[in-house]
């Protein structure tokens, strides 16, 4: 995954400002059940808030895990709430288009 410039991460911080989180890391930590939701969710949205109700102390490092096994970037981290983006890779179902 590419890295964002400026105005590509503020477009997207812009865009998550108004969605809730669709994923809560708890007591399950990333368990394989919880990458999958992730996952799931990263392809339906492309971007996407996850919120930290355990592990707060740990949710920029666990950010960072994430976004590695899914191949999403980091937007940003708002709390206990981090944004994750990932672009399809089909350009027909595309619902976000960065600027360049």
């Amino acid at each position: 995954m590419r890295k964002l410039n400026y105005d590509q991460a503020r477009y997207l911080k812009k865009l998550a400002h108004g969605l809730k989180p669709v994923i809560q890391i708890g007591k399950r930590r990333l368990a394989e059940s919880v990458m999958q939701s992730i996952e799931r969710a990263l392809d339906d949205h492309e971007l996407i808030k996850v919120k930290f109700v355990d592990y707060k102390d740990e949710k920029r490092e666990l950010s960072g895990l994430i976004a590695e096994r899914t191949g999403s970037i980091v937007v940003g981290t708002i709390g206990n709430v981090s944004i994750l983006y990932r672009e399809n890779p089909d350009e027909e179902k595309r619902k976000i288009h960065l600027p360049t």
